[in-house]
């Protein structure tokens, strides 16, 4: 059961991909957007740490270097947020414009859907699927986005100039950090069947409040309120159960990482402080190491954020390509007789019919109508 999932898992994943890569040159722009974003945000250290280096002591400044660096950390930290606004302007664009595919064609392939399936599954749940459900996935998808890019790139490049600045340090580093990605990933592999459960008793209760309001004056003609609130506190219990355990579950991923990314830092400044004072570093270069311990680990807390939504995405978006591969109700052959004699007479004799093999609903069904009956 546990490699289905997983396959079904790659398979979704695998179609949202296929969606996105209509705006492939979008994507690339917003990659390239966010190695500028970043870079510019990891050369400011190494600026703030030579300008460290340049206070030596009283009367021992040098003004006119800092003056220029700070010039420099002013461009640069602008020329970052610019490309930062514009990075997130087309993640948007992506984002809606993917999700804006997907329900169309969920709605184009909702109008060829045989009646059998329109009968089978509630409305409410359909409508589920194509807001509710829809809705998630773009939130998710916006966020993985925005900080899964600039998350991995800023991770590569903090270890790129942490290597460049000093590779024993860097290496500390990395010694510590798999603790990191161990624990988010063996929470976001335990709450994805949270999520995906969790989206299923959504559309079922979107379904029965769909079906009770619809028909509330039938529901008050037949006295049917009382099992109607029990069915709907039942369904609500156990929605109010399984979302608790995916957002509890889920939520412990952060505190998580930030307790391990909280020993990395801790690693930084205690082996730093002692490799500034035999002279190994100097104190510059160990203010920007504590800078970038810092930056390397918050994007950790924020891909484990981003994991959570991405799971809930791909739950949702798994009910969604459900809908979308059902089969499409079989058209008529091109040499169909065409009716153009038409009496008005019905002569139906020992029909069976039903939806599916096993749920009989017609059988043995004989009707003669004659032309002007009602």
């Amino acid at each position: 059961m546990a490699k289905m999932k997983l396959s079904e898992h790659k398979s979704t994943l695998a179609r949202i991909l296929d969606f996105i890569g209509v705006y492939k040159w979008l994507v690339a722009l917003s990659l390239c957007l966010a190695a500028v974003y970043v870079g510019a945000s990891l050369y400011v250290p190494i600026l703030t740490g030579n300008a460290v280096d340049l206070i030596v002591g009283p009367g021992e400044v040098d003004f006119d270097g800092i003056f220029r660096i700070v010039k420099w950390i002013v461009i640069i930290t602008l020329a970052g947020a610019a490309a930062q606004w514009l990075m997130n302007h087309i993640n948007n664009l992506i984002t809606y414009r993917v999700v804006r595919d997907i329900r169309t064609r969920a709605f184009d392939h909702l109008e060829t859907l045989p009646l059998s399936y329109l009968d089978t599954y509630a409305s409410g749940d359909i409508i589920s699927r194509l807001i509710a459900d829809v809705d998630q996935f773009s939130e998710g998808l916006l966020m993985g986005f925005t900080q899964l890019f600039t998350g991995v790139l800023t991770i590569v490049g903090t270890l790129c100039f942490m290597f460049y600045v000093n590779w024993g340090m860097a290496i500390v580093v990395v010694c510590v950090t798999p603790l990191s990605l161990l624990v988010a990933s063996y929470i976001a592999r335990k709450t994805y069947a949270m999520f995906q459960l969790q989206s299923k008793t959504r559309g079922e209760l979107t379904s029965l409040v769909d079906e009770m309001v619809g028909n509330q004056k039938v529901v008050q003609a037949f006295g049917y309120q009382d099992e109607a609130q029990e069915t709907f506190e039942e369904i609500n219990g156990r929605l109010q159960k399984c979302s608790l355990n995916a957002i509890f579950f889920s939520s412990i991923t952060n505190p998580a990482t930030r307790f391990v990314n909280s020993i990395v830092y801790a690693s930084v400044g205690i082996i730093g402080a002692f490799s500034a004072i035999r002279g190994v570093l100097t104190v510059g270069q160990l203010s920007t190491f504590l800078s970038y311990a810092n930056q390397y680990t918050k994007p950790f807390n924020e891909i484990s954020g981003v994991v959570t939504e991405l799971q809930n995405a791909l739950a949702c978006a798994a009910r969604v390509f459900e809908l979308i591969d059902e089969p499409s109700f079989t058209p008529e052959d091109v040499d169909a007789v065409t009716l153009t004699d038409v009496s008005g007479k019905v002569d139906i004799q020992q029909v069976d019919f039903s939806y599916t093999p096993d749920v009989p609903l017609i059988e043995n069904l004989n009707l003669k109508v004659q032309p002007g009956q009602g």
